[in-house]
Order: C-alpha cells, then sequence, then structure tokens
C-alpha cells in the first residue's frame, strides 16, 4: 500500500446536446491544472471528466436530429474527448451515465435510499425547465413562467413521480456548514446555500414517468431516475464501479468538486444531502467558479457569442490559451473574454516577459560565453536581491495553489519573471562583457537561467507543453532531475551546460489587425488624399551618412506630462538606447514591446523633457495613419542600405 497522500478532483459531467465552449475548457483546464501541480507535489491523483448524458432535453435533440438518444450522444462524447486531447487534458478517466457500471452503482444507491424510507411515491405538479432539467416552484419562476436560471420558458408538468425527503437532512446539513466552513468555496456562495436552507427545503422529485431516455427505476421500470440524482452519482461510480472497489476506497471522499456557480446548488445541497442519506463521507470541498463572459454577458447560441476554444488553440496556440483562462479569472468571479483581451495577455505576459527572459537569457549566454552556462562568482548585494526572491517564491505560489487561487499564483509567479527582465537592464551583461567583467557577467547569466527554470517548474501544471521546449534551450533535457518541484534550490542548473538558442515561444500578436478583424465592415472611404510631394533629390553620399540599424524594443513607456511622446529603451546588437518618438496617439506602450524598428542610429542626441534622445525611429504617416517601419526577421544591430 503506498504511503502518498491521495488527491481526487472532479469537474462537472458535461451535457452532450452540443459541442463544448470557453465556459467548459476553463473548469477542466483548471481542474487538470490542479491536478498536475499536486501530482507534481507528490500527490497520488485522480481526475474525473464525464458526461451526463440521459434526460428530456437530450431524448428531444436526438429525436430532432432524426437519431436515437444513444447514437446522438455517441457522435458529441467523441468531440468532447477530442477537445481535451486538444487542450493537453490529462484526466485519469471519463465517466459516462451510459456506462454500465454506472447504471448499475445508480441503481443500487437509489434502491439503498429507498428500502431506508427515504424515497417515497406521490405526484408531482409545477414546473419544469427541460434545458435545465430542474424543478421550481411557483415562486421561483413567477409571473412570467420562466425559468430563474437560464430565462427560457418552463412547463407545467404533473406527473407520478418519487420523491427525496430532503427537509429531513436539512438540519444536519446546516450543522455541517457549521462545522466545516470551507465546505463551500468561496465565503459569498456558502452563504448564498445557507440562506437557501433556511428557508426550507422541498422534498426533491427523483424520478419521470413522460419520457424513457434514463436510467429505470430498479423497483419500478416505469420511472427513470431524474437527471440530476443519476448525474451527481458518476463521481462515486466511477471509482467504485470498476475491478475490486480499489479506487474507491483510495481516493473517496473527494478532494474537490470543481463547479461553475449555475450548477453549484446541486453539488452543496442535493449531493451532500444524498451522501447523508447513504451513509457516506462528504467531500472536501466544492469551489464554484464565476462564468466566462462575453461583454459582461453569459455565452449563449443564442445570442451567437460562443467561443470556440479549439478555434483558440489552432489560432494562438493551446499553452497560451491555458495561460490566459488560468491568469485573467480571480478566484470565485467572473471574467470577460476578447480576443483582443487574449491577444494583450500573450504579448504581455508570455511573448514580452516570460519569452523575452528566454530569448534575451539564451541570446547573451551565446554570443558571450559560447553557449555555455559559466559557473556564478560570489553573489553581490545586487545579485542576492534577485535570489532571495527566487527563493521565496515557490513556498507562496504552492500555497496559493493549494488554496486554488490560479491567477494569484500566476501573478505571484509573474512577478519574479518581471524582477528578472529588470535585473538584466539594470545589470546590463552587454556592458559587463565590454568591460571585461567576466565573473561578474557569469554571475548574471546564470542568475538568469537559473530564474527561466524555476518559472518553467511552476507554470509546468498551467502549460504543460512548455517545459520541454525551454529545457531543450537551456540544455537540461535530459536531466530530469531538475525538472521536478523538489529540484526548487537555488544553484541546482549545472555550470558547462550547453545552451541550445531557439525560435521564440510565443510570437507576438498584430492586436491592429485583430481589432480590423474585429470590426464590421466599414463603409466606402473617401478618396485618399494626394501624396505628398517627393523631397528635392540627394547624392548617394547624402544618404550614405545615415546609419540606420534595427533595434528591439526592450521597454516603453508613455513620458510624464506629454500627450504625444514615447520613451522607448533599445537594444541595438550589444549596447542600448533610450530613443523619444512623438507616436504616443498611435500606439500604446506594450503593443510595441519585443518588437524589431528601424532607428536612424547616429543622428546627433537632443535632449527633449530632460530626457536624452539617442536616434530617431523610422515610421510611415498617410493623412491621421501613422506605422513605424518594422524589420520583424532582422537581428537587432542590423545594419540596413
Amino acid at each position: 500500500m503506498s504511503d502518498k497522500k491521495t488527491f481526487y478532483i472532479t469537474t462537472p459531467i458535461y451535457y452532450p446536446s452540443d459541442n463544448l465552449h470557453i465556459g467548459h475548457a476553463y473548469t477542466t483546464v483548471a481542474a487538470d491544472t490542479m491536478a498536475r501541480y499536486k501530482k507534481m507535489r507528490g500527490f497520488d491523483t485522480y481526475f474525473l471528466t464525464g458526461s451526463d448524458e440521459h434526460g428530456q432535453k437530450i431524448q428531444r435533440r436526438a429525436h430532432a436530429a432524426g437519431k436515437q438518444p444513444q447514437e446522438f450522444v455517441n457522435e458529441i462524447i467523441i468531440n468532447f474527448k477530442h477537445l481535451w486531447r486538444v487542450l493537453e487534458i490529462d484526466n485519469d478517466d471519463f465517466i459516462r451515465t451510459t456506462d454500465e457500471h454506472h447504471i448499475r452503482i445508480c441503481q443500487e444507491l437509489f434502491q439503498k435510499i429507498y428500502d431506508q424510507g427515504d424515497i417515497y411515491k406521490s405526484e408531482y405538479t409545477g414546473w419544469y425547465c427541460t434545458d435545465c432539467e430542474t424543478f421550481f416552484t411557483e415562486l421561483q419562476v413567477g409571473e412570467g413562467h420562466v425559468c430563474p436560471d437560464c430565462g427560457r420558458a418552463v412547463e407545467t408538468m404533473k406527473e407520478e413521480s418519487y420523491f427525496f425527503r430532503m427537509n429531513k437532512y436539512a438540519d444536519r446539513w446546516l450543522q455541517f456548514m457549521t462545522d466545516n466552513p470551507d465546505f463551500i468555496r468561496p465565503e459569498s456562495r456558502r452563504n448564498e446555500m445557507i440562506n437557501f436552507v433556511r428557508q426550507g427545503l422541498e422534498d426533491l422529485c427523483v424520478s419521470r414517468t413522460t419520457f424513457d431516455w434514463g436510467i429505470p427505476v430498479p423497483f419500478d421500470q416505469k420511472h427513470v431516475i431524474y437527471v440530476w440524482f443519476d448525474a451527481l452519482i458518476n463521481y462515486i461510480s466511477a471509482l467504485k464501479g470498476q475491478g475490486d472497489g480499489s479506487l474507491y476506497e483510495k481516493f473517496w471522499p473527494a478532494d474537490v468538486h470543481l463547479v461553475g456557480k449555475d450548477i453549484i446548488r446541486f453539488h452543496t445541497i442535493i449531493w451532500p444531502i444524498m451522501l447523508m442519506a447513504l451513509d457516506l463521507p462528504l467531500p472536501e470541498c466544492v469551489l464554484g467558479h464565476g462564468w466566462v463572459l462575453i461583454d459582461s454577458d453569459k455565452m449563449s447560441k443564442s445570442k451567437g457569442n460562443v467561443i470556440d476554444p479549439i478555434y483558440l488553440c489552432e489560432k494562438y496556440g493551446v499553452e497560451a490559451v491555458r495561460y490566459f483562462l488560468m491568469r485573467e479569472m480571480g478566484y470565485g468571479l467572473d471574467c470577460n473574454y476578447s480576443e483582443e483581451l487574449l491577444g494583450r495577455r500573450i504579448n504581455n505576459d508570455l511573448a514580452n516577459d516570460y519569452g523575452n527572459l528566454l530569448s534575451r537569457t539564451t541570446g547573451m549566454i551565446e554570443k558571450f560565453q559560447g553557449s555555455v552556462i559559466e559557473p556564478p562568482v560570489e553573489p553581490t548585494e545586487f545579485d542576492a536581491e534577485l535570489i532571495a526572491m527566487a527563493k521565496a517564491i515557490p513556498e507562496k505560489f504552492g500555497r496559493l495553489m493549494d488554496k486554488m487561487e490560479w491567477a494569484n499564483a500566476l501573478s505571484e509567479l509573474w512577478k519574479l519573471v518581471n524582477k528578472a527582465n529588470k535585473y538584466i537592464d539594470d545589470a546590463a551583461p552587454w556592458a559587463l562583457n565590454k568591460a571585461g567583467q567576466q565573473g561578474k557577467l557569469s554571475s548574471v547569466l546564470y542568475n538568469m537561467a537559473e530564474v527561466l527554470r524555476f518559472v518553467t517548474i511552476m507554470a509546468a501544471p498551467v502549460m504543460p507543453g512548455l517545459p520541454k521546449r525551454v529545457w531543450r534551450q537551456l540544455g537540461i533535457a535530459e536531466q530530469t532531475q531538475l525538472h521536478t518541484w523538489e529540484s526548487l534550490e537555488w544553484g541546482r542548473l549545472p555550470a558547462g551546460t550547453k545552451i541550445s538558442r531557439g525560435e521564440p515561444l510565443f510570437p507576438r500578436i498584430d492586436l491592429a489587425a485583430l481589432a480590423a478583424e474585429a470590426k464590421p465592415e466599414a463603409p466606402e472611404a473617401p478618396a485618399a488624399p494626394a501624396m505628398e510631394p517627393i523631397a528635392p533629390t540627394c547624392t548617394i553620399d547624402d544618404f550614405a551618412r545615415l546609419d540606420l540599424r534595427v533595434v528591439k524594443v526592450l521597454a516603453c513607456e508613455k513620458v510624464a506630462n506629454t500627450d504625444k511622446l514615447l520613451k522607448f529603451t533599445l537594444e541595438l546588437g550589444t549596447e542600448q538606447r533610450t530613443v523619444l518618438s512623438g507616436i504616443a496617439e498611435f500606439y500604446q506602450p506594450d503593443e510595441l514591446l519585443g518588437k524589431n524598428l528601424v532607428l536612424i542610429a547616429n543622428l546627433q542626441p537632443v535632449k527633449i523633457r530632460g530626457i536624452e534622445s539617442q536616434g530617431m525611429l523610422l515610421s510611415a504617416m498617410e493623412g491621421k495613419k501613422l506605422r513605424v517601419i518594422e524589420a520583424p526577421d532582422m537581428p537587432s544591430g542590423a545594419k540596413i542600405s
């Protein structure tokens, strides 16, 4: 028997009435991230997802498509599993409520609750939302008779049904919430559920007779088990229904049920009361996360705003999409999605911060040290500040990950990335090399590489496809002992390692082009103004006096108390230049980070607003439109002639 601690995490099982969208992707990526993190920390993990395939809604959709329900769901499940492969989801099991072992366990547990007198036959008269597969009272649907959850019209329903004595367990449930304040997270959802139960619970209708696509009630075959009772059992049937039951003994109770806030009531009230009736342990916690919103509105096919995650992965890359989802949604909060937000997050965090750190580090080790990581000398106070921050990050990051505050954990980790980039700027390795200070240079470059190793290890659960590309560039692809959480001890990166500089990991997104894609077609524009007259001719000697060079934008910020000036820090070969440019009305500072531009490098420096500008960036202007001249495939320092 293993002595390893266990960790069991689940997503909801998704309803295969249609393909999944980015909101479903968020839940599953979050669960996958958590499972990978726990596995990295030494836990024996089990990660479950699946499909909830029964119910009236599925039966109606299947018949509308001219198919049998099983055939209908089988086709959609293929798409579910394809999406999880694309998103690099590493689940241990995919439970289907049409699986034989699930049906058997569901019937056994239904029978047990019935045998002890907690399920009884009566007649249901009231309101039902087929889309949500949920019963509602007259008070809940209001005068308009619409579903309080999805806003669609509800149906009046009268049929013989079996009922589960929910109210019998209300006091026990309330006491459990008092004794286990972290069971429902975040706290705002806990308070909401407690208030709901205190208003009084009605017994729950747990069978239907007006359709037959469901699990038959074992003692009354004309009834099928209510879809939510059926679905919730999956968290146990996936473990208990296969083999000798050892998975159940090992992993139950679950550590985390991760669900969207729209279904938290089922998971925090109905499911715990079902478990109480069965005398089974309750899960450790249910985390109800927010929604991914489009322009502050919930996604809906009828509104035409559903986002396909496969499209995003194909366009931007899986790692970028996973990072965006985990970084953008705060703990328990909704988050807004747009392609512009995704593009900005990719540019700022991944291309400019992380990608630039890797590119600069490997580039300078290649240039100044022949591609070999040299041993560091005794750290100076300047080095010590970065090293201390790196040493402290694993504990801070781990604490936030354990609390499932993924966005905060990544924010903390990126503080180290930003610190390392500033460390490079301040240390100026190009200047150390020029001055022959090889000891200090070796320390700076070593520290940069070691920070990259630290960050990549901790980012791995979020971007699992990233590390092997980085390890290859850092020259430690085969040294797997340096890829683990246990290796997060400063100085483990061996000197003498040969790096292998690669292509940029995260290409920058052209936000202007993205915005143009999103805009509706504009009305026909008026004729373009006449071209400005060409300047008087000059000789080839006049032109040759200009030294045009490719420069890389390392930093860009607005100049205080001006509307037009941007201050650039530029990499020109092995040196840095500060240049002011009057283009602030055409570009946000972060739009140009990491780009290769063209500089007139031999202009006489001038002081503007007390800042010395050491050159001029070239741009093209037509009317009120301006674009800087780019040289995307050329290295900084390259001469233009």
